[in-house]
């Protein structure tokens, strides 16, 4: 079995169908589960006291808000070289999702950032770069929205959604290009070596983990209702022509 069989409209929807109700039950579970296990049954940390439970909404947030921006390279790329429908409306569907996850990382950062900082906000490179993204999110569900013929929209906004991965690697790896920033690395690592103390972290790691699957849960269901949406302009379509 080919992984480009699920490149069918068909099979997608039969696929994610049936994974969908599984998939959104567990993100469910783990957001909820994460968050009230992080923000009542944490205590407070000794430097940043109450304030650092904002790490549980803000860090799923801007991961999904940098990961949701390379999914839909991914699929941008898929339908430049393959041509493959499902992809382009995947990453179109995934657009409103990040750039959601994304205002939010930036909302939780400011809140986080003041009482640490002194400052709502600060052209920090990571900061800066992380709101570039959003504007290129903005961008790109515009190009999307200003051009008729959808394949026309899917090539314009591939290159786009190219172009704004550039800010994506830069909202990830600003920290180690530039020293002099005001934001942290990263706060936990596949490589070892976490900034955050076992109390904290696995709360944290579960709101993580909760957060994917409910961006996942979010693009499937808006991915399926482009694929209902396209359909539906081609059946009208192909009734103005008889």
């Amino acid at each position: 079995m080919s992984i480009w069989e699920y490149a069918n409209p068909k099979k997608f929807m039969q696929t994610s169908g049936a994974v969908l109700p599984w998939v959104a039950s567990l993100a469910a579970l783990l957001v909820s589960f994460g968050l009230a296990w992080g923000f009542f049954f944490t205590g407070d940390d000794y430097k940043q006291g109450s304030t650092v439970k904002i790490i549980y909404l803000h860090v799923p947030a801007a991961m999904m808000g940098v990961g949701g921006w390379f999914m839909m390279l991914a699929g941008s790329l898929i339908w430049l070289i393959r041509r493959h429908h499902v992809s382009a409306l995947a990453a179109r569907a995934a657009a409103p999702v990040g750039m959601t996850f994304t205002l939010i990382g930036l909302v939780t950062g400011a809140f986080w950032g003041q009482p640490m900082w002194g400052t709502w906000w600060a052209w920090d490179p990571r900061l800066t770069s992380f709101l570039i993204l959003f504007l290129f999110y903005l961008g790109y569900q515009a190009l999307w929205a200003a051009i008729e013929d959808p394949d026309t929209a899917a090539d314009l906004t591939s290159v786009l959604c190219m172009v704004g991965s550039v800010f994506a690697f830069l909202s990830r790896y600003a920290v180690l290009f530039w020293n002099q920033g005001l934001h942290q690395g990263a706060s936990l690592s596949v490589a070892g070596g976490s900034e955050v103390s076992g109390v904290f972290a696995w709360p944290l790691v579960t709101c993580i983990a909760g957060f994917f699957l409910l961006f996942v849960t979010l693009v499937l269901m808006r991915t399926r209702m482009q694929i209902r949406l396209r359909r539906a302009r081609a059946l009208m379509a192909r009734e103005r022509m008889e």
